[in-house]
């Protein structure tokens, strides 16, 4: 299928920007729901890099889901003229946000815990049941016998 250079460009693009691209499985859609492209090229264009090896494609409820894959990653960075600073946004690693600071309970030799804010207060409320309740769950939960 003959594809207009700027189309082309436009799909290429916002697959490289985002890493992955989903297109609905409707060939006579007049554009895709993210780029102002015919539907039908957004498919053509990523069925001719999956055959080249360069997008890994997923069917599953009517969408195509496409993946880049790393030799991808690096033709499209030499078709669109980019350097190699600039990555996909599935390339780029999370910013965890810093972990609660642990705090040391029990003297020495104690065990780290982590704090746990109100729930050692509400553990400690006077009242609840009394020291002799002993709860039976006879004839419940498996292995009972069913009547």
């Amino acid at each position: 299928m003959i594809i207009s250079k700027k189309n082309r460009r436009a799909i290429y693009e916002n697959l490289f920007k985002e890493g992955v691209l989903v297109a609905k499985k409707d060939y006579n859609a007049p554009k895709h729901e993210d780029l102002d492209v015919p539907n039908l090229e957004v498919i053509k264009a990523m069925q001719s890099l999956t055959s080249k090896g360069l997008v890994k494609t997923q069917f599953s409820w009517q969408y195509y889901y496409y993946v880049l894959t790393p030799e991808g990653v690096d033709y499209l960075r030499a078709w669109l003229h980019l350097p190699d600073e600039i990555v996909p946004a599935t390339h780029k690693r999370a910013v965890r946000p810093p972990r609660p600071a642990v705090v040391r309970q029990g003297g020495e030799g104690g065990a780290y815990r982590a704090p746990r804010g109100d729930r050692e207060d509400y553990r400690r409320k006077e009242g609840g049941a009394p020291s002799e309740f002993r709860p039976q769950f006879a004839d419940a939960g498996r292995g009972a016998p069913r009547e």
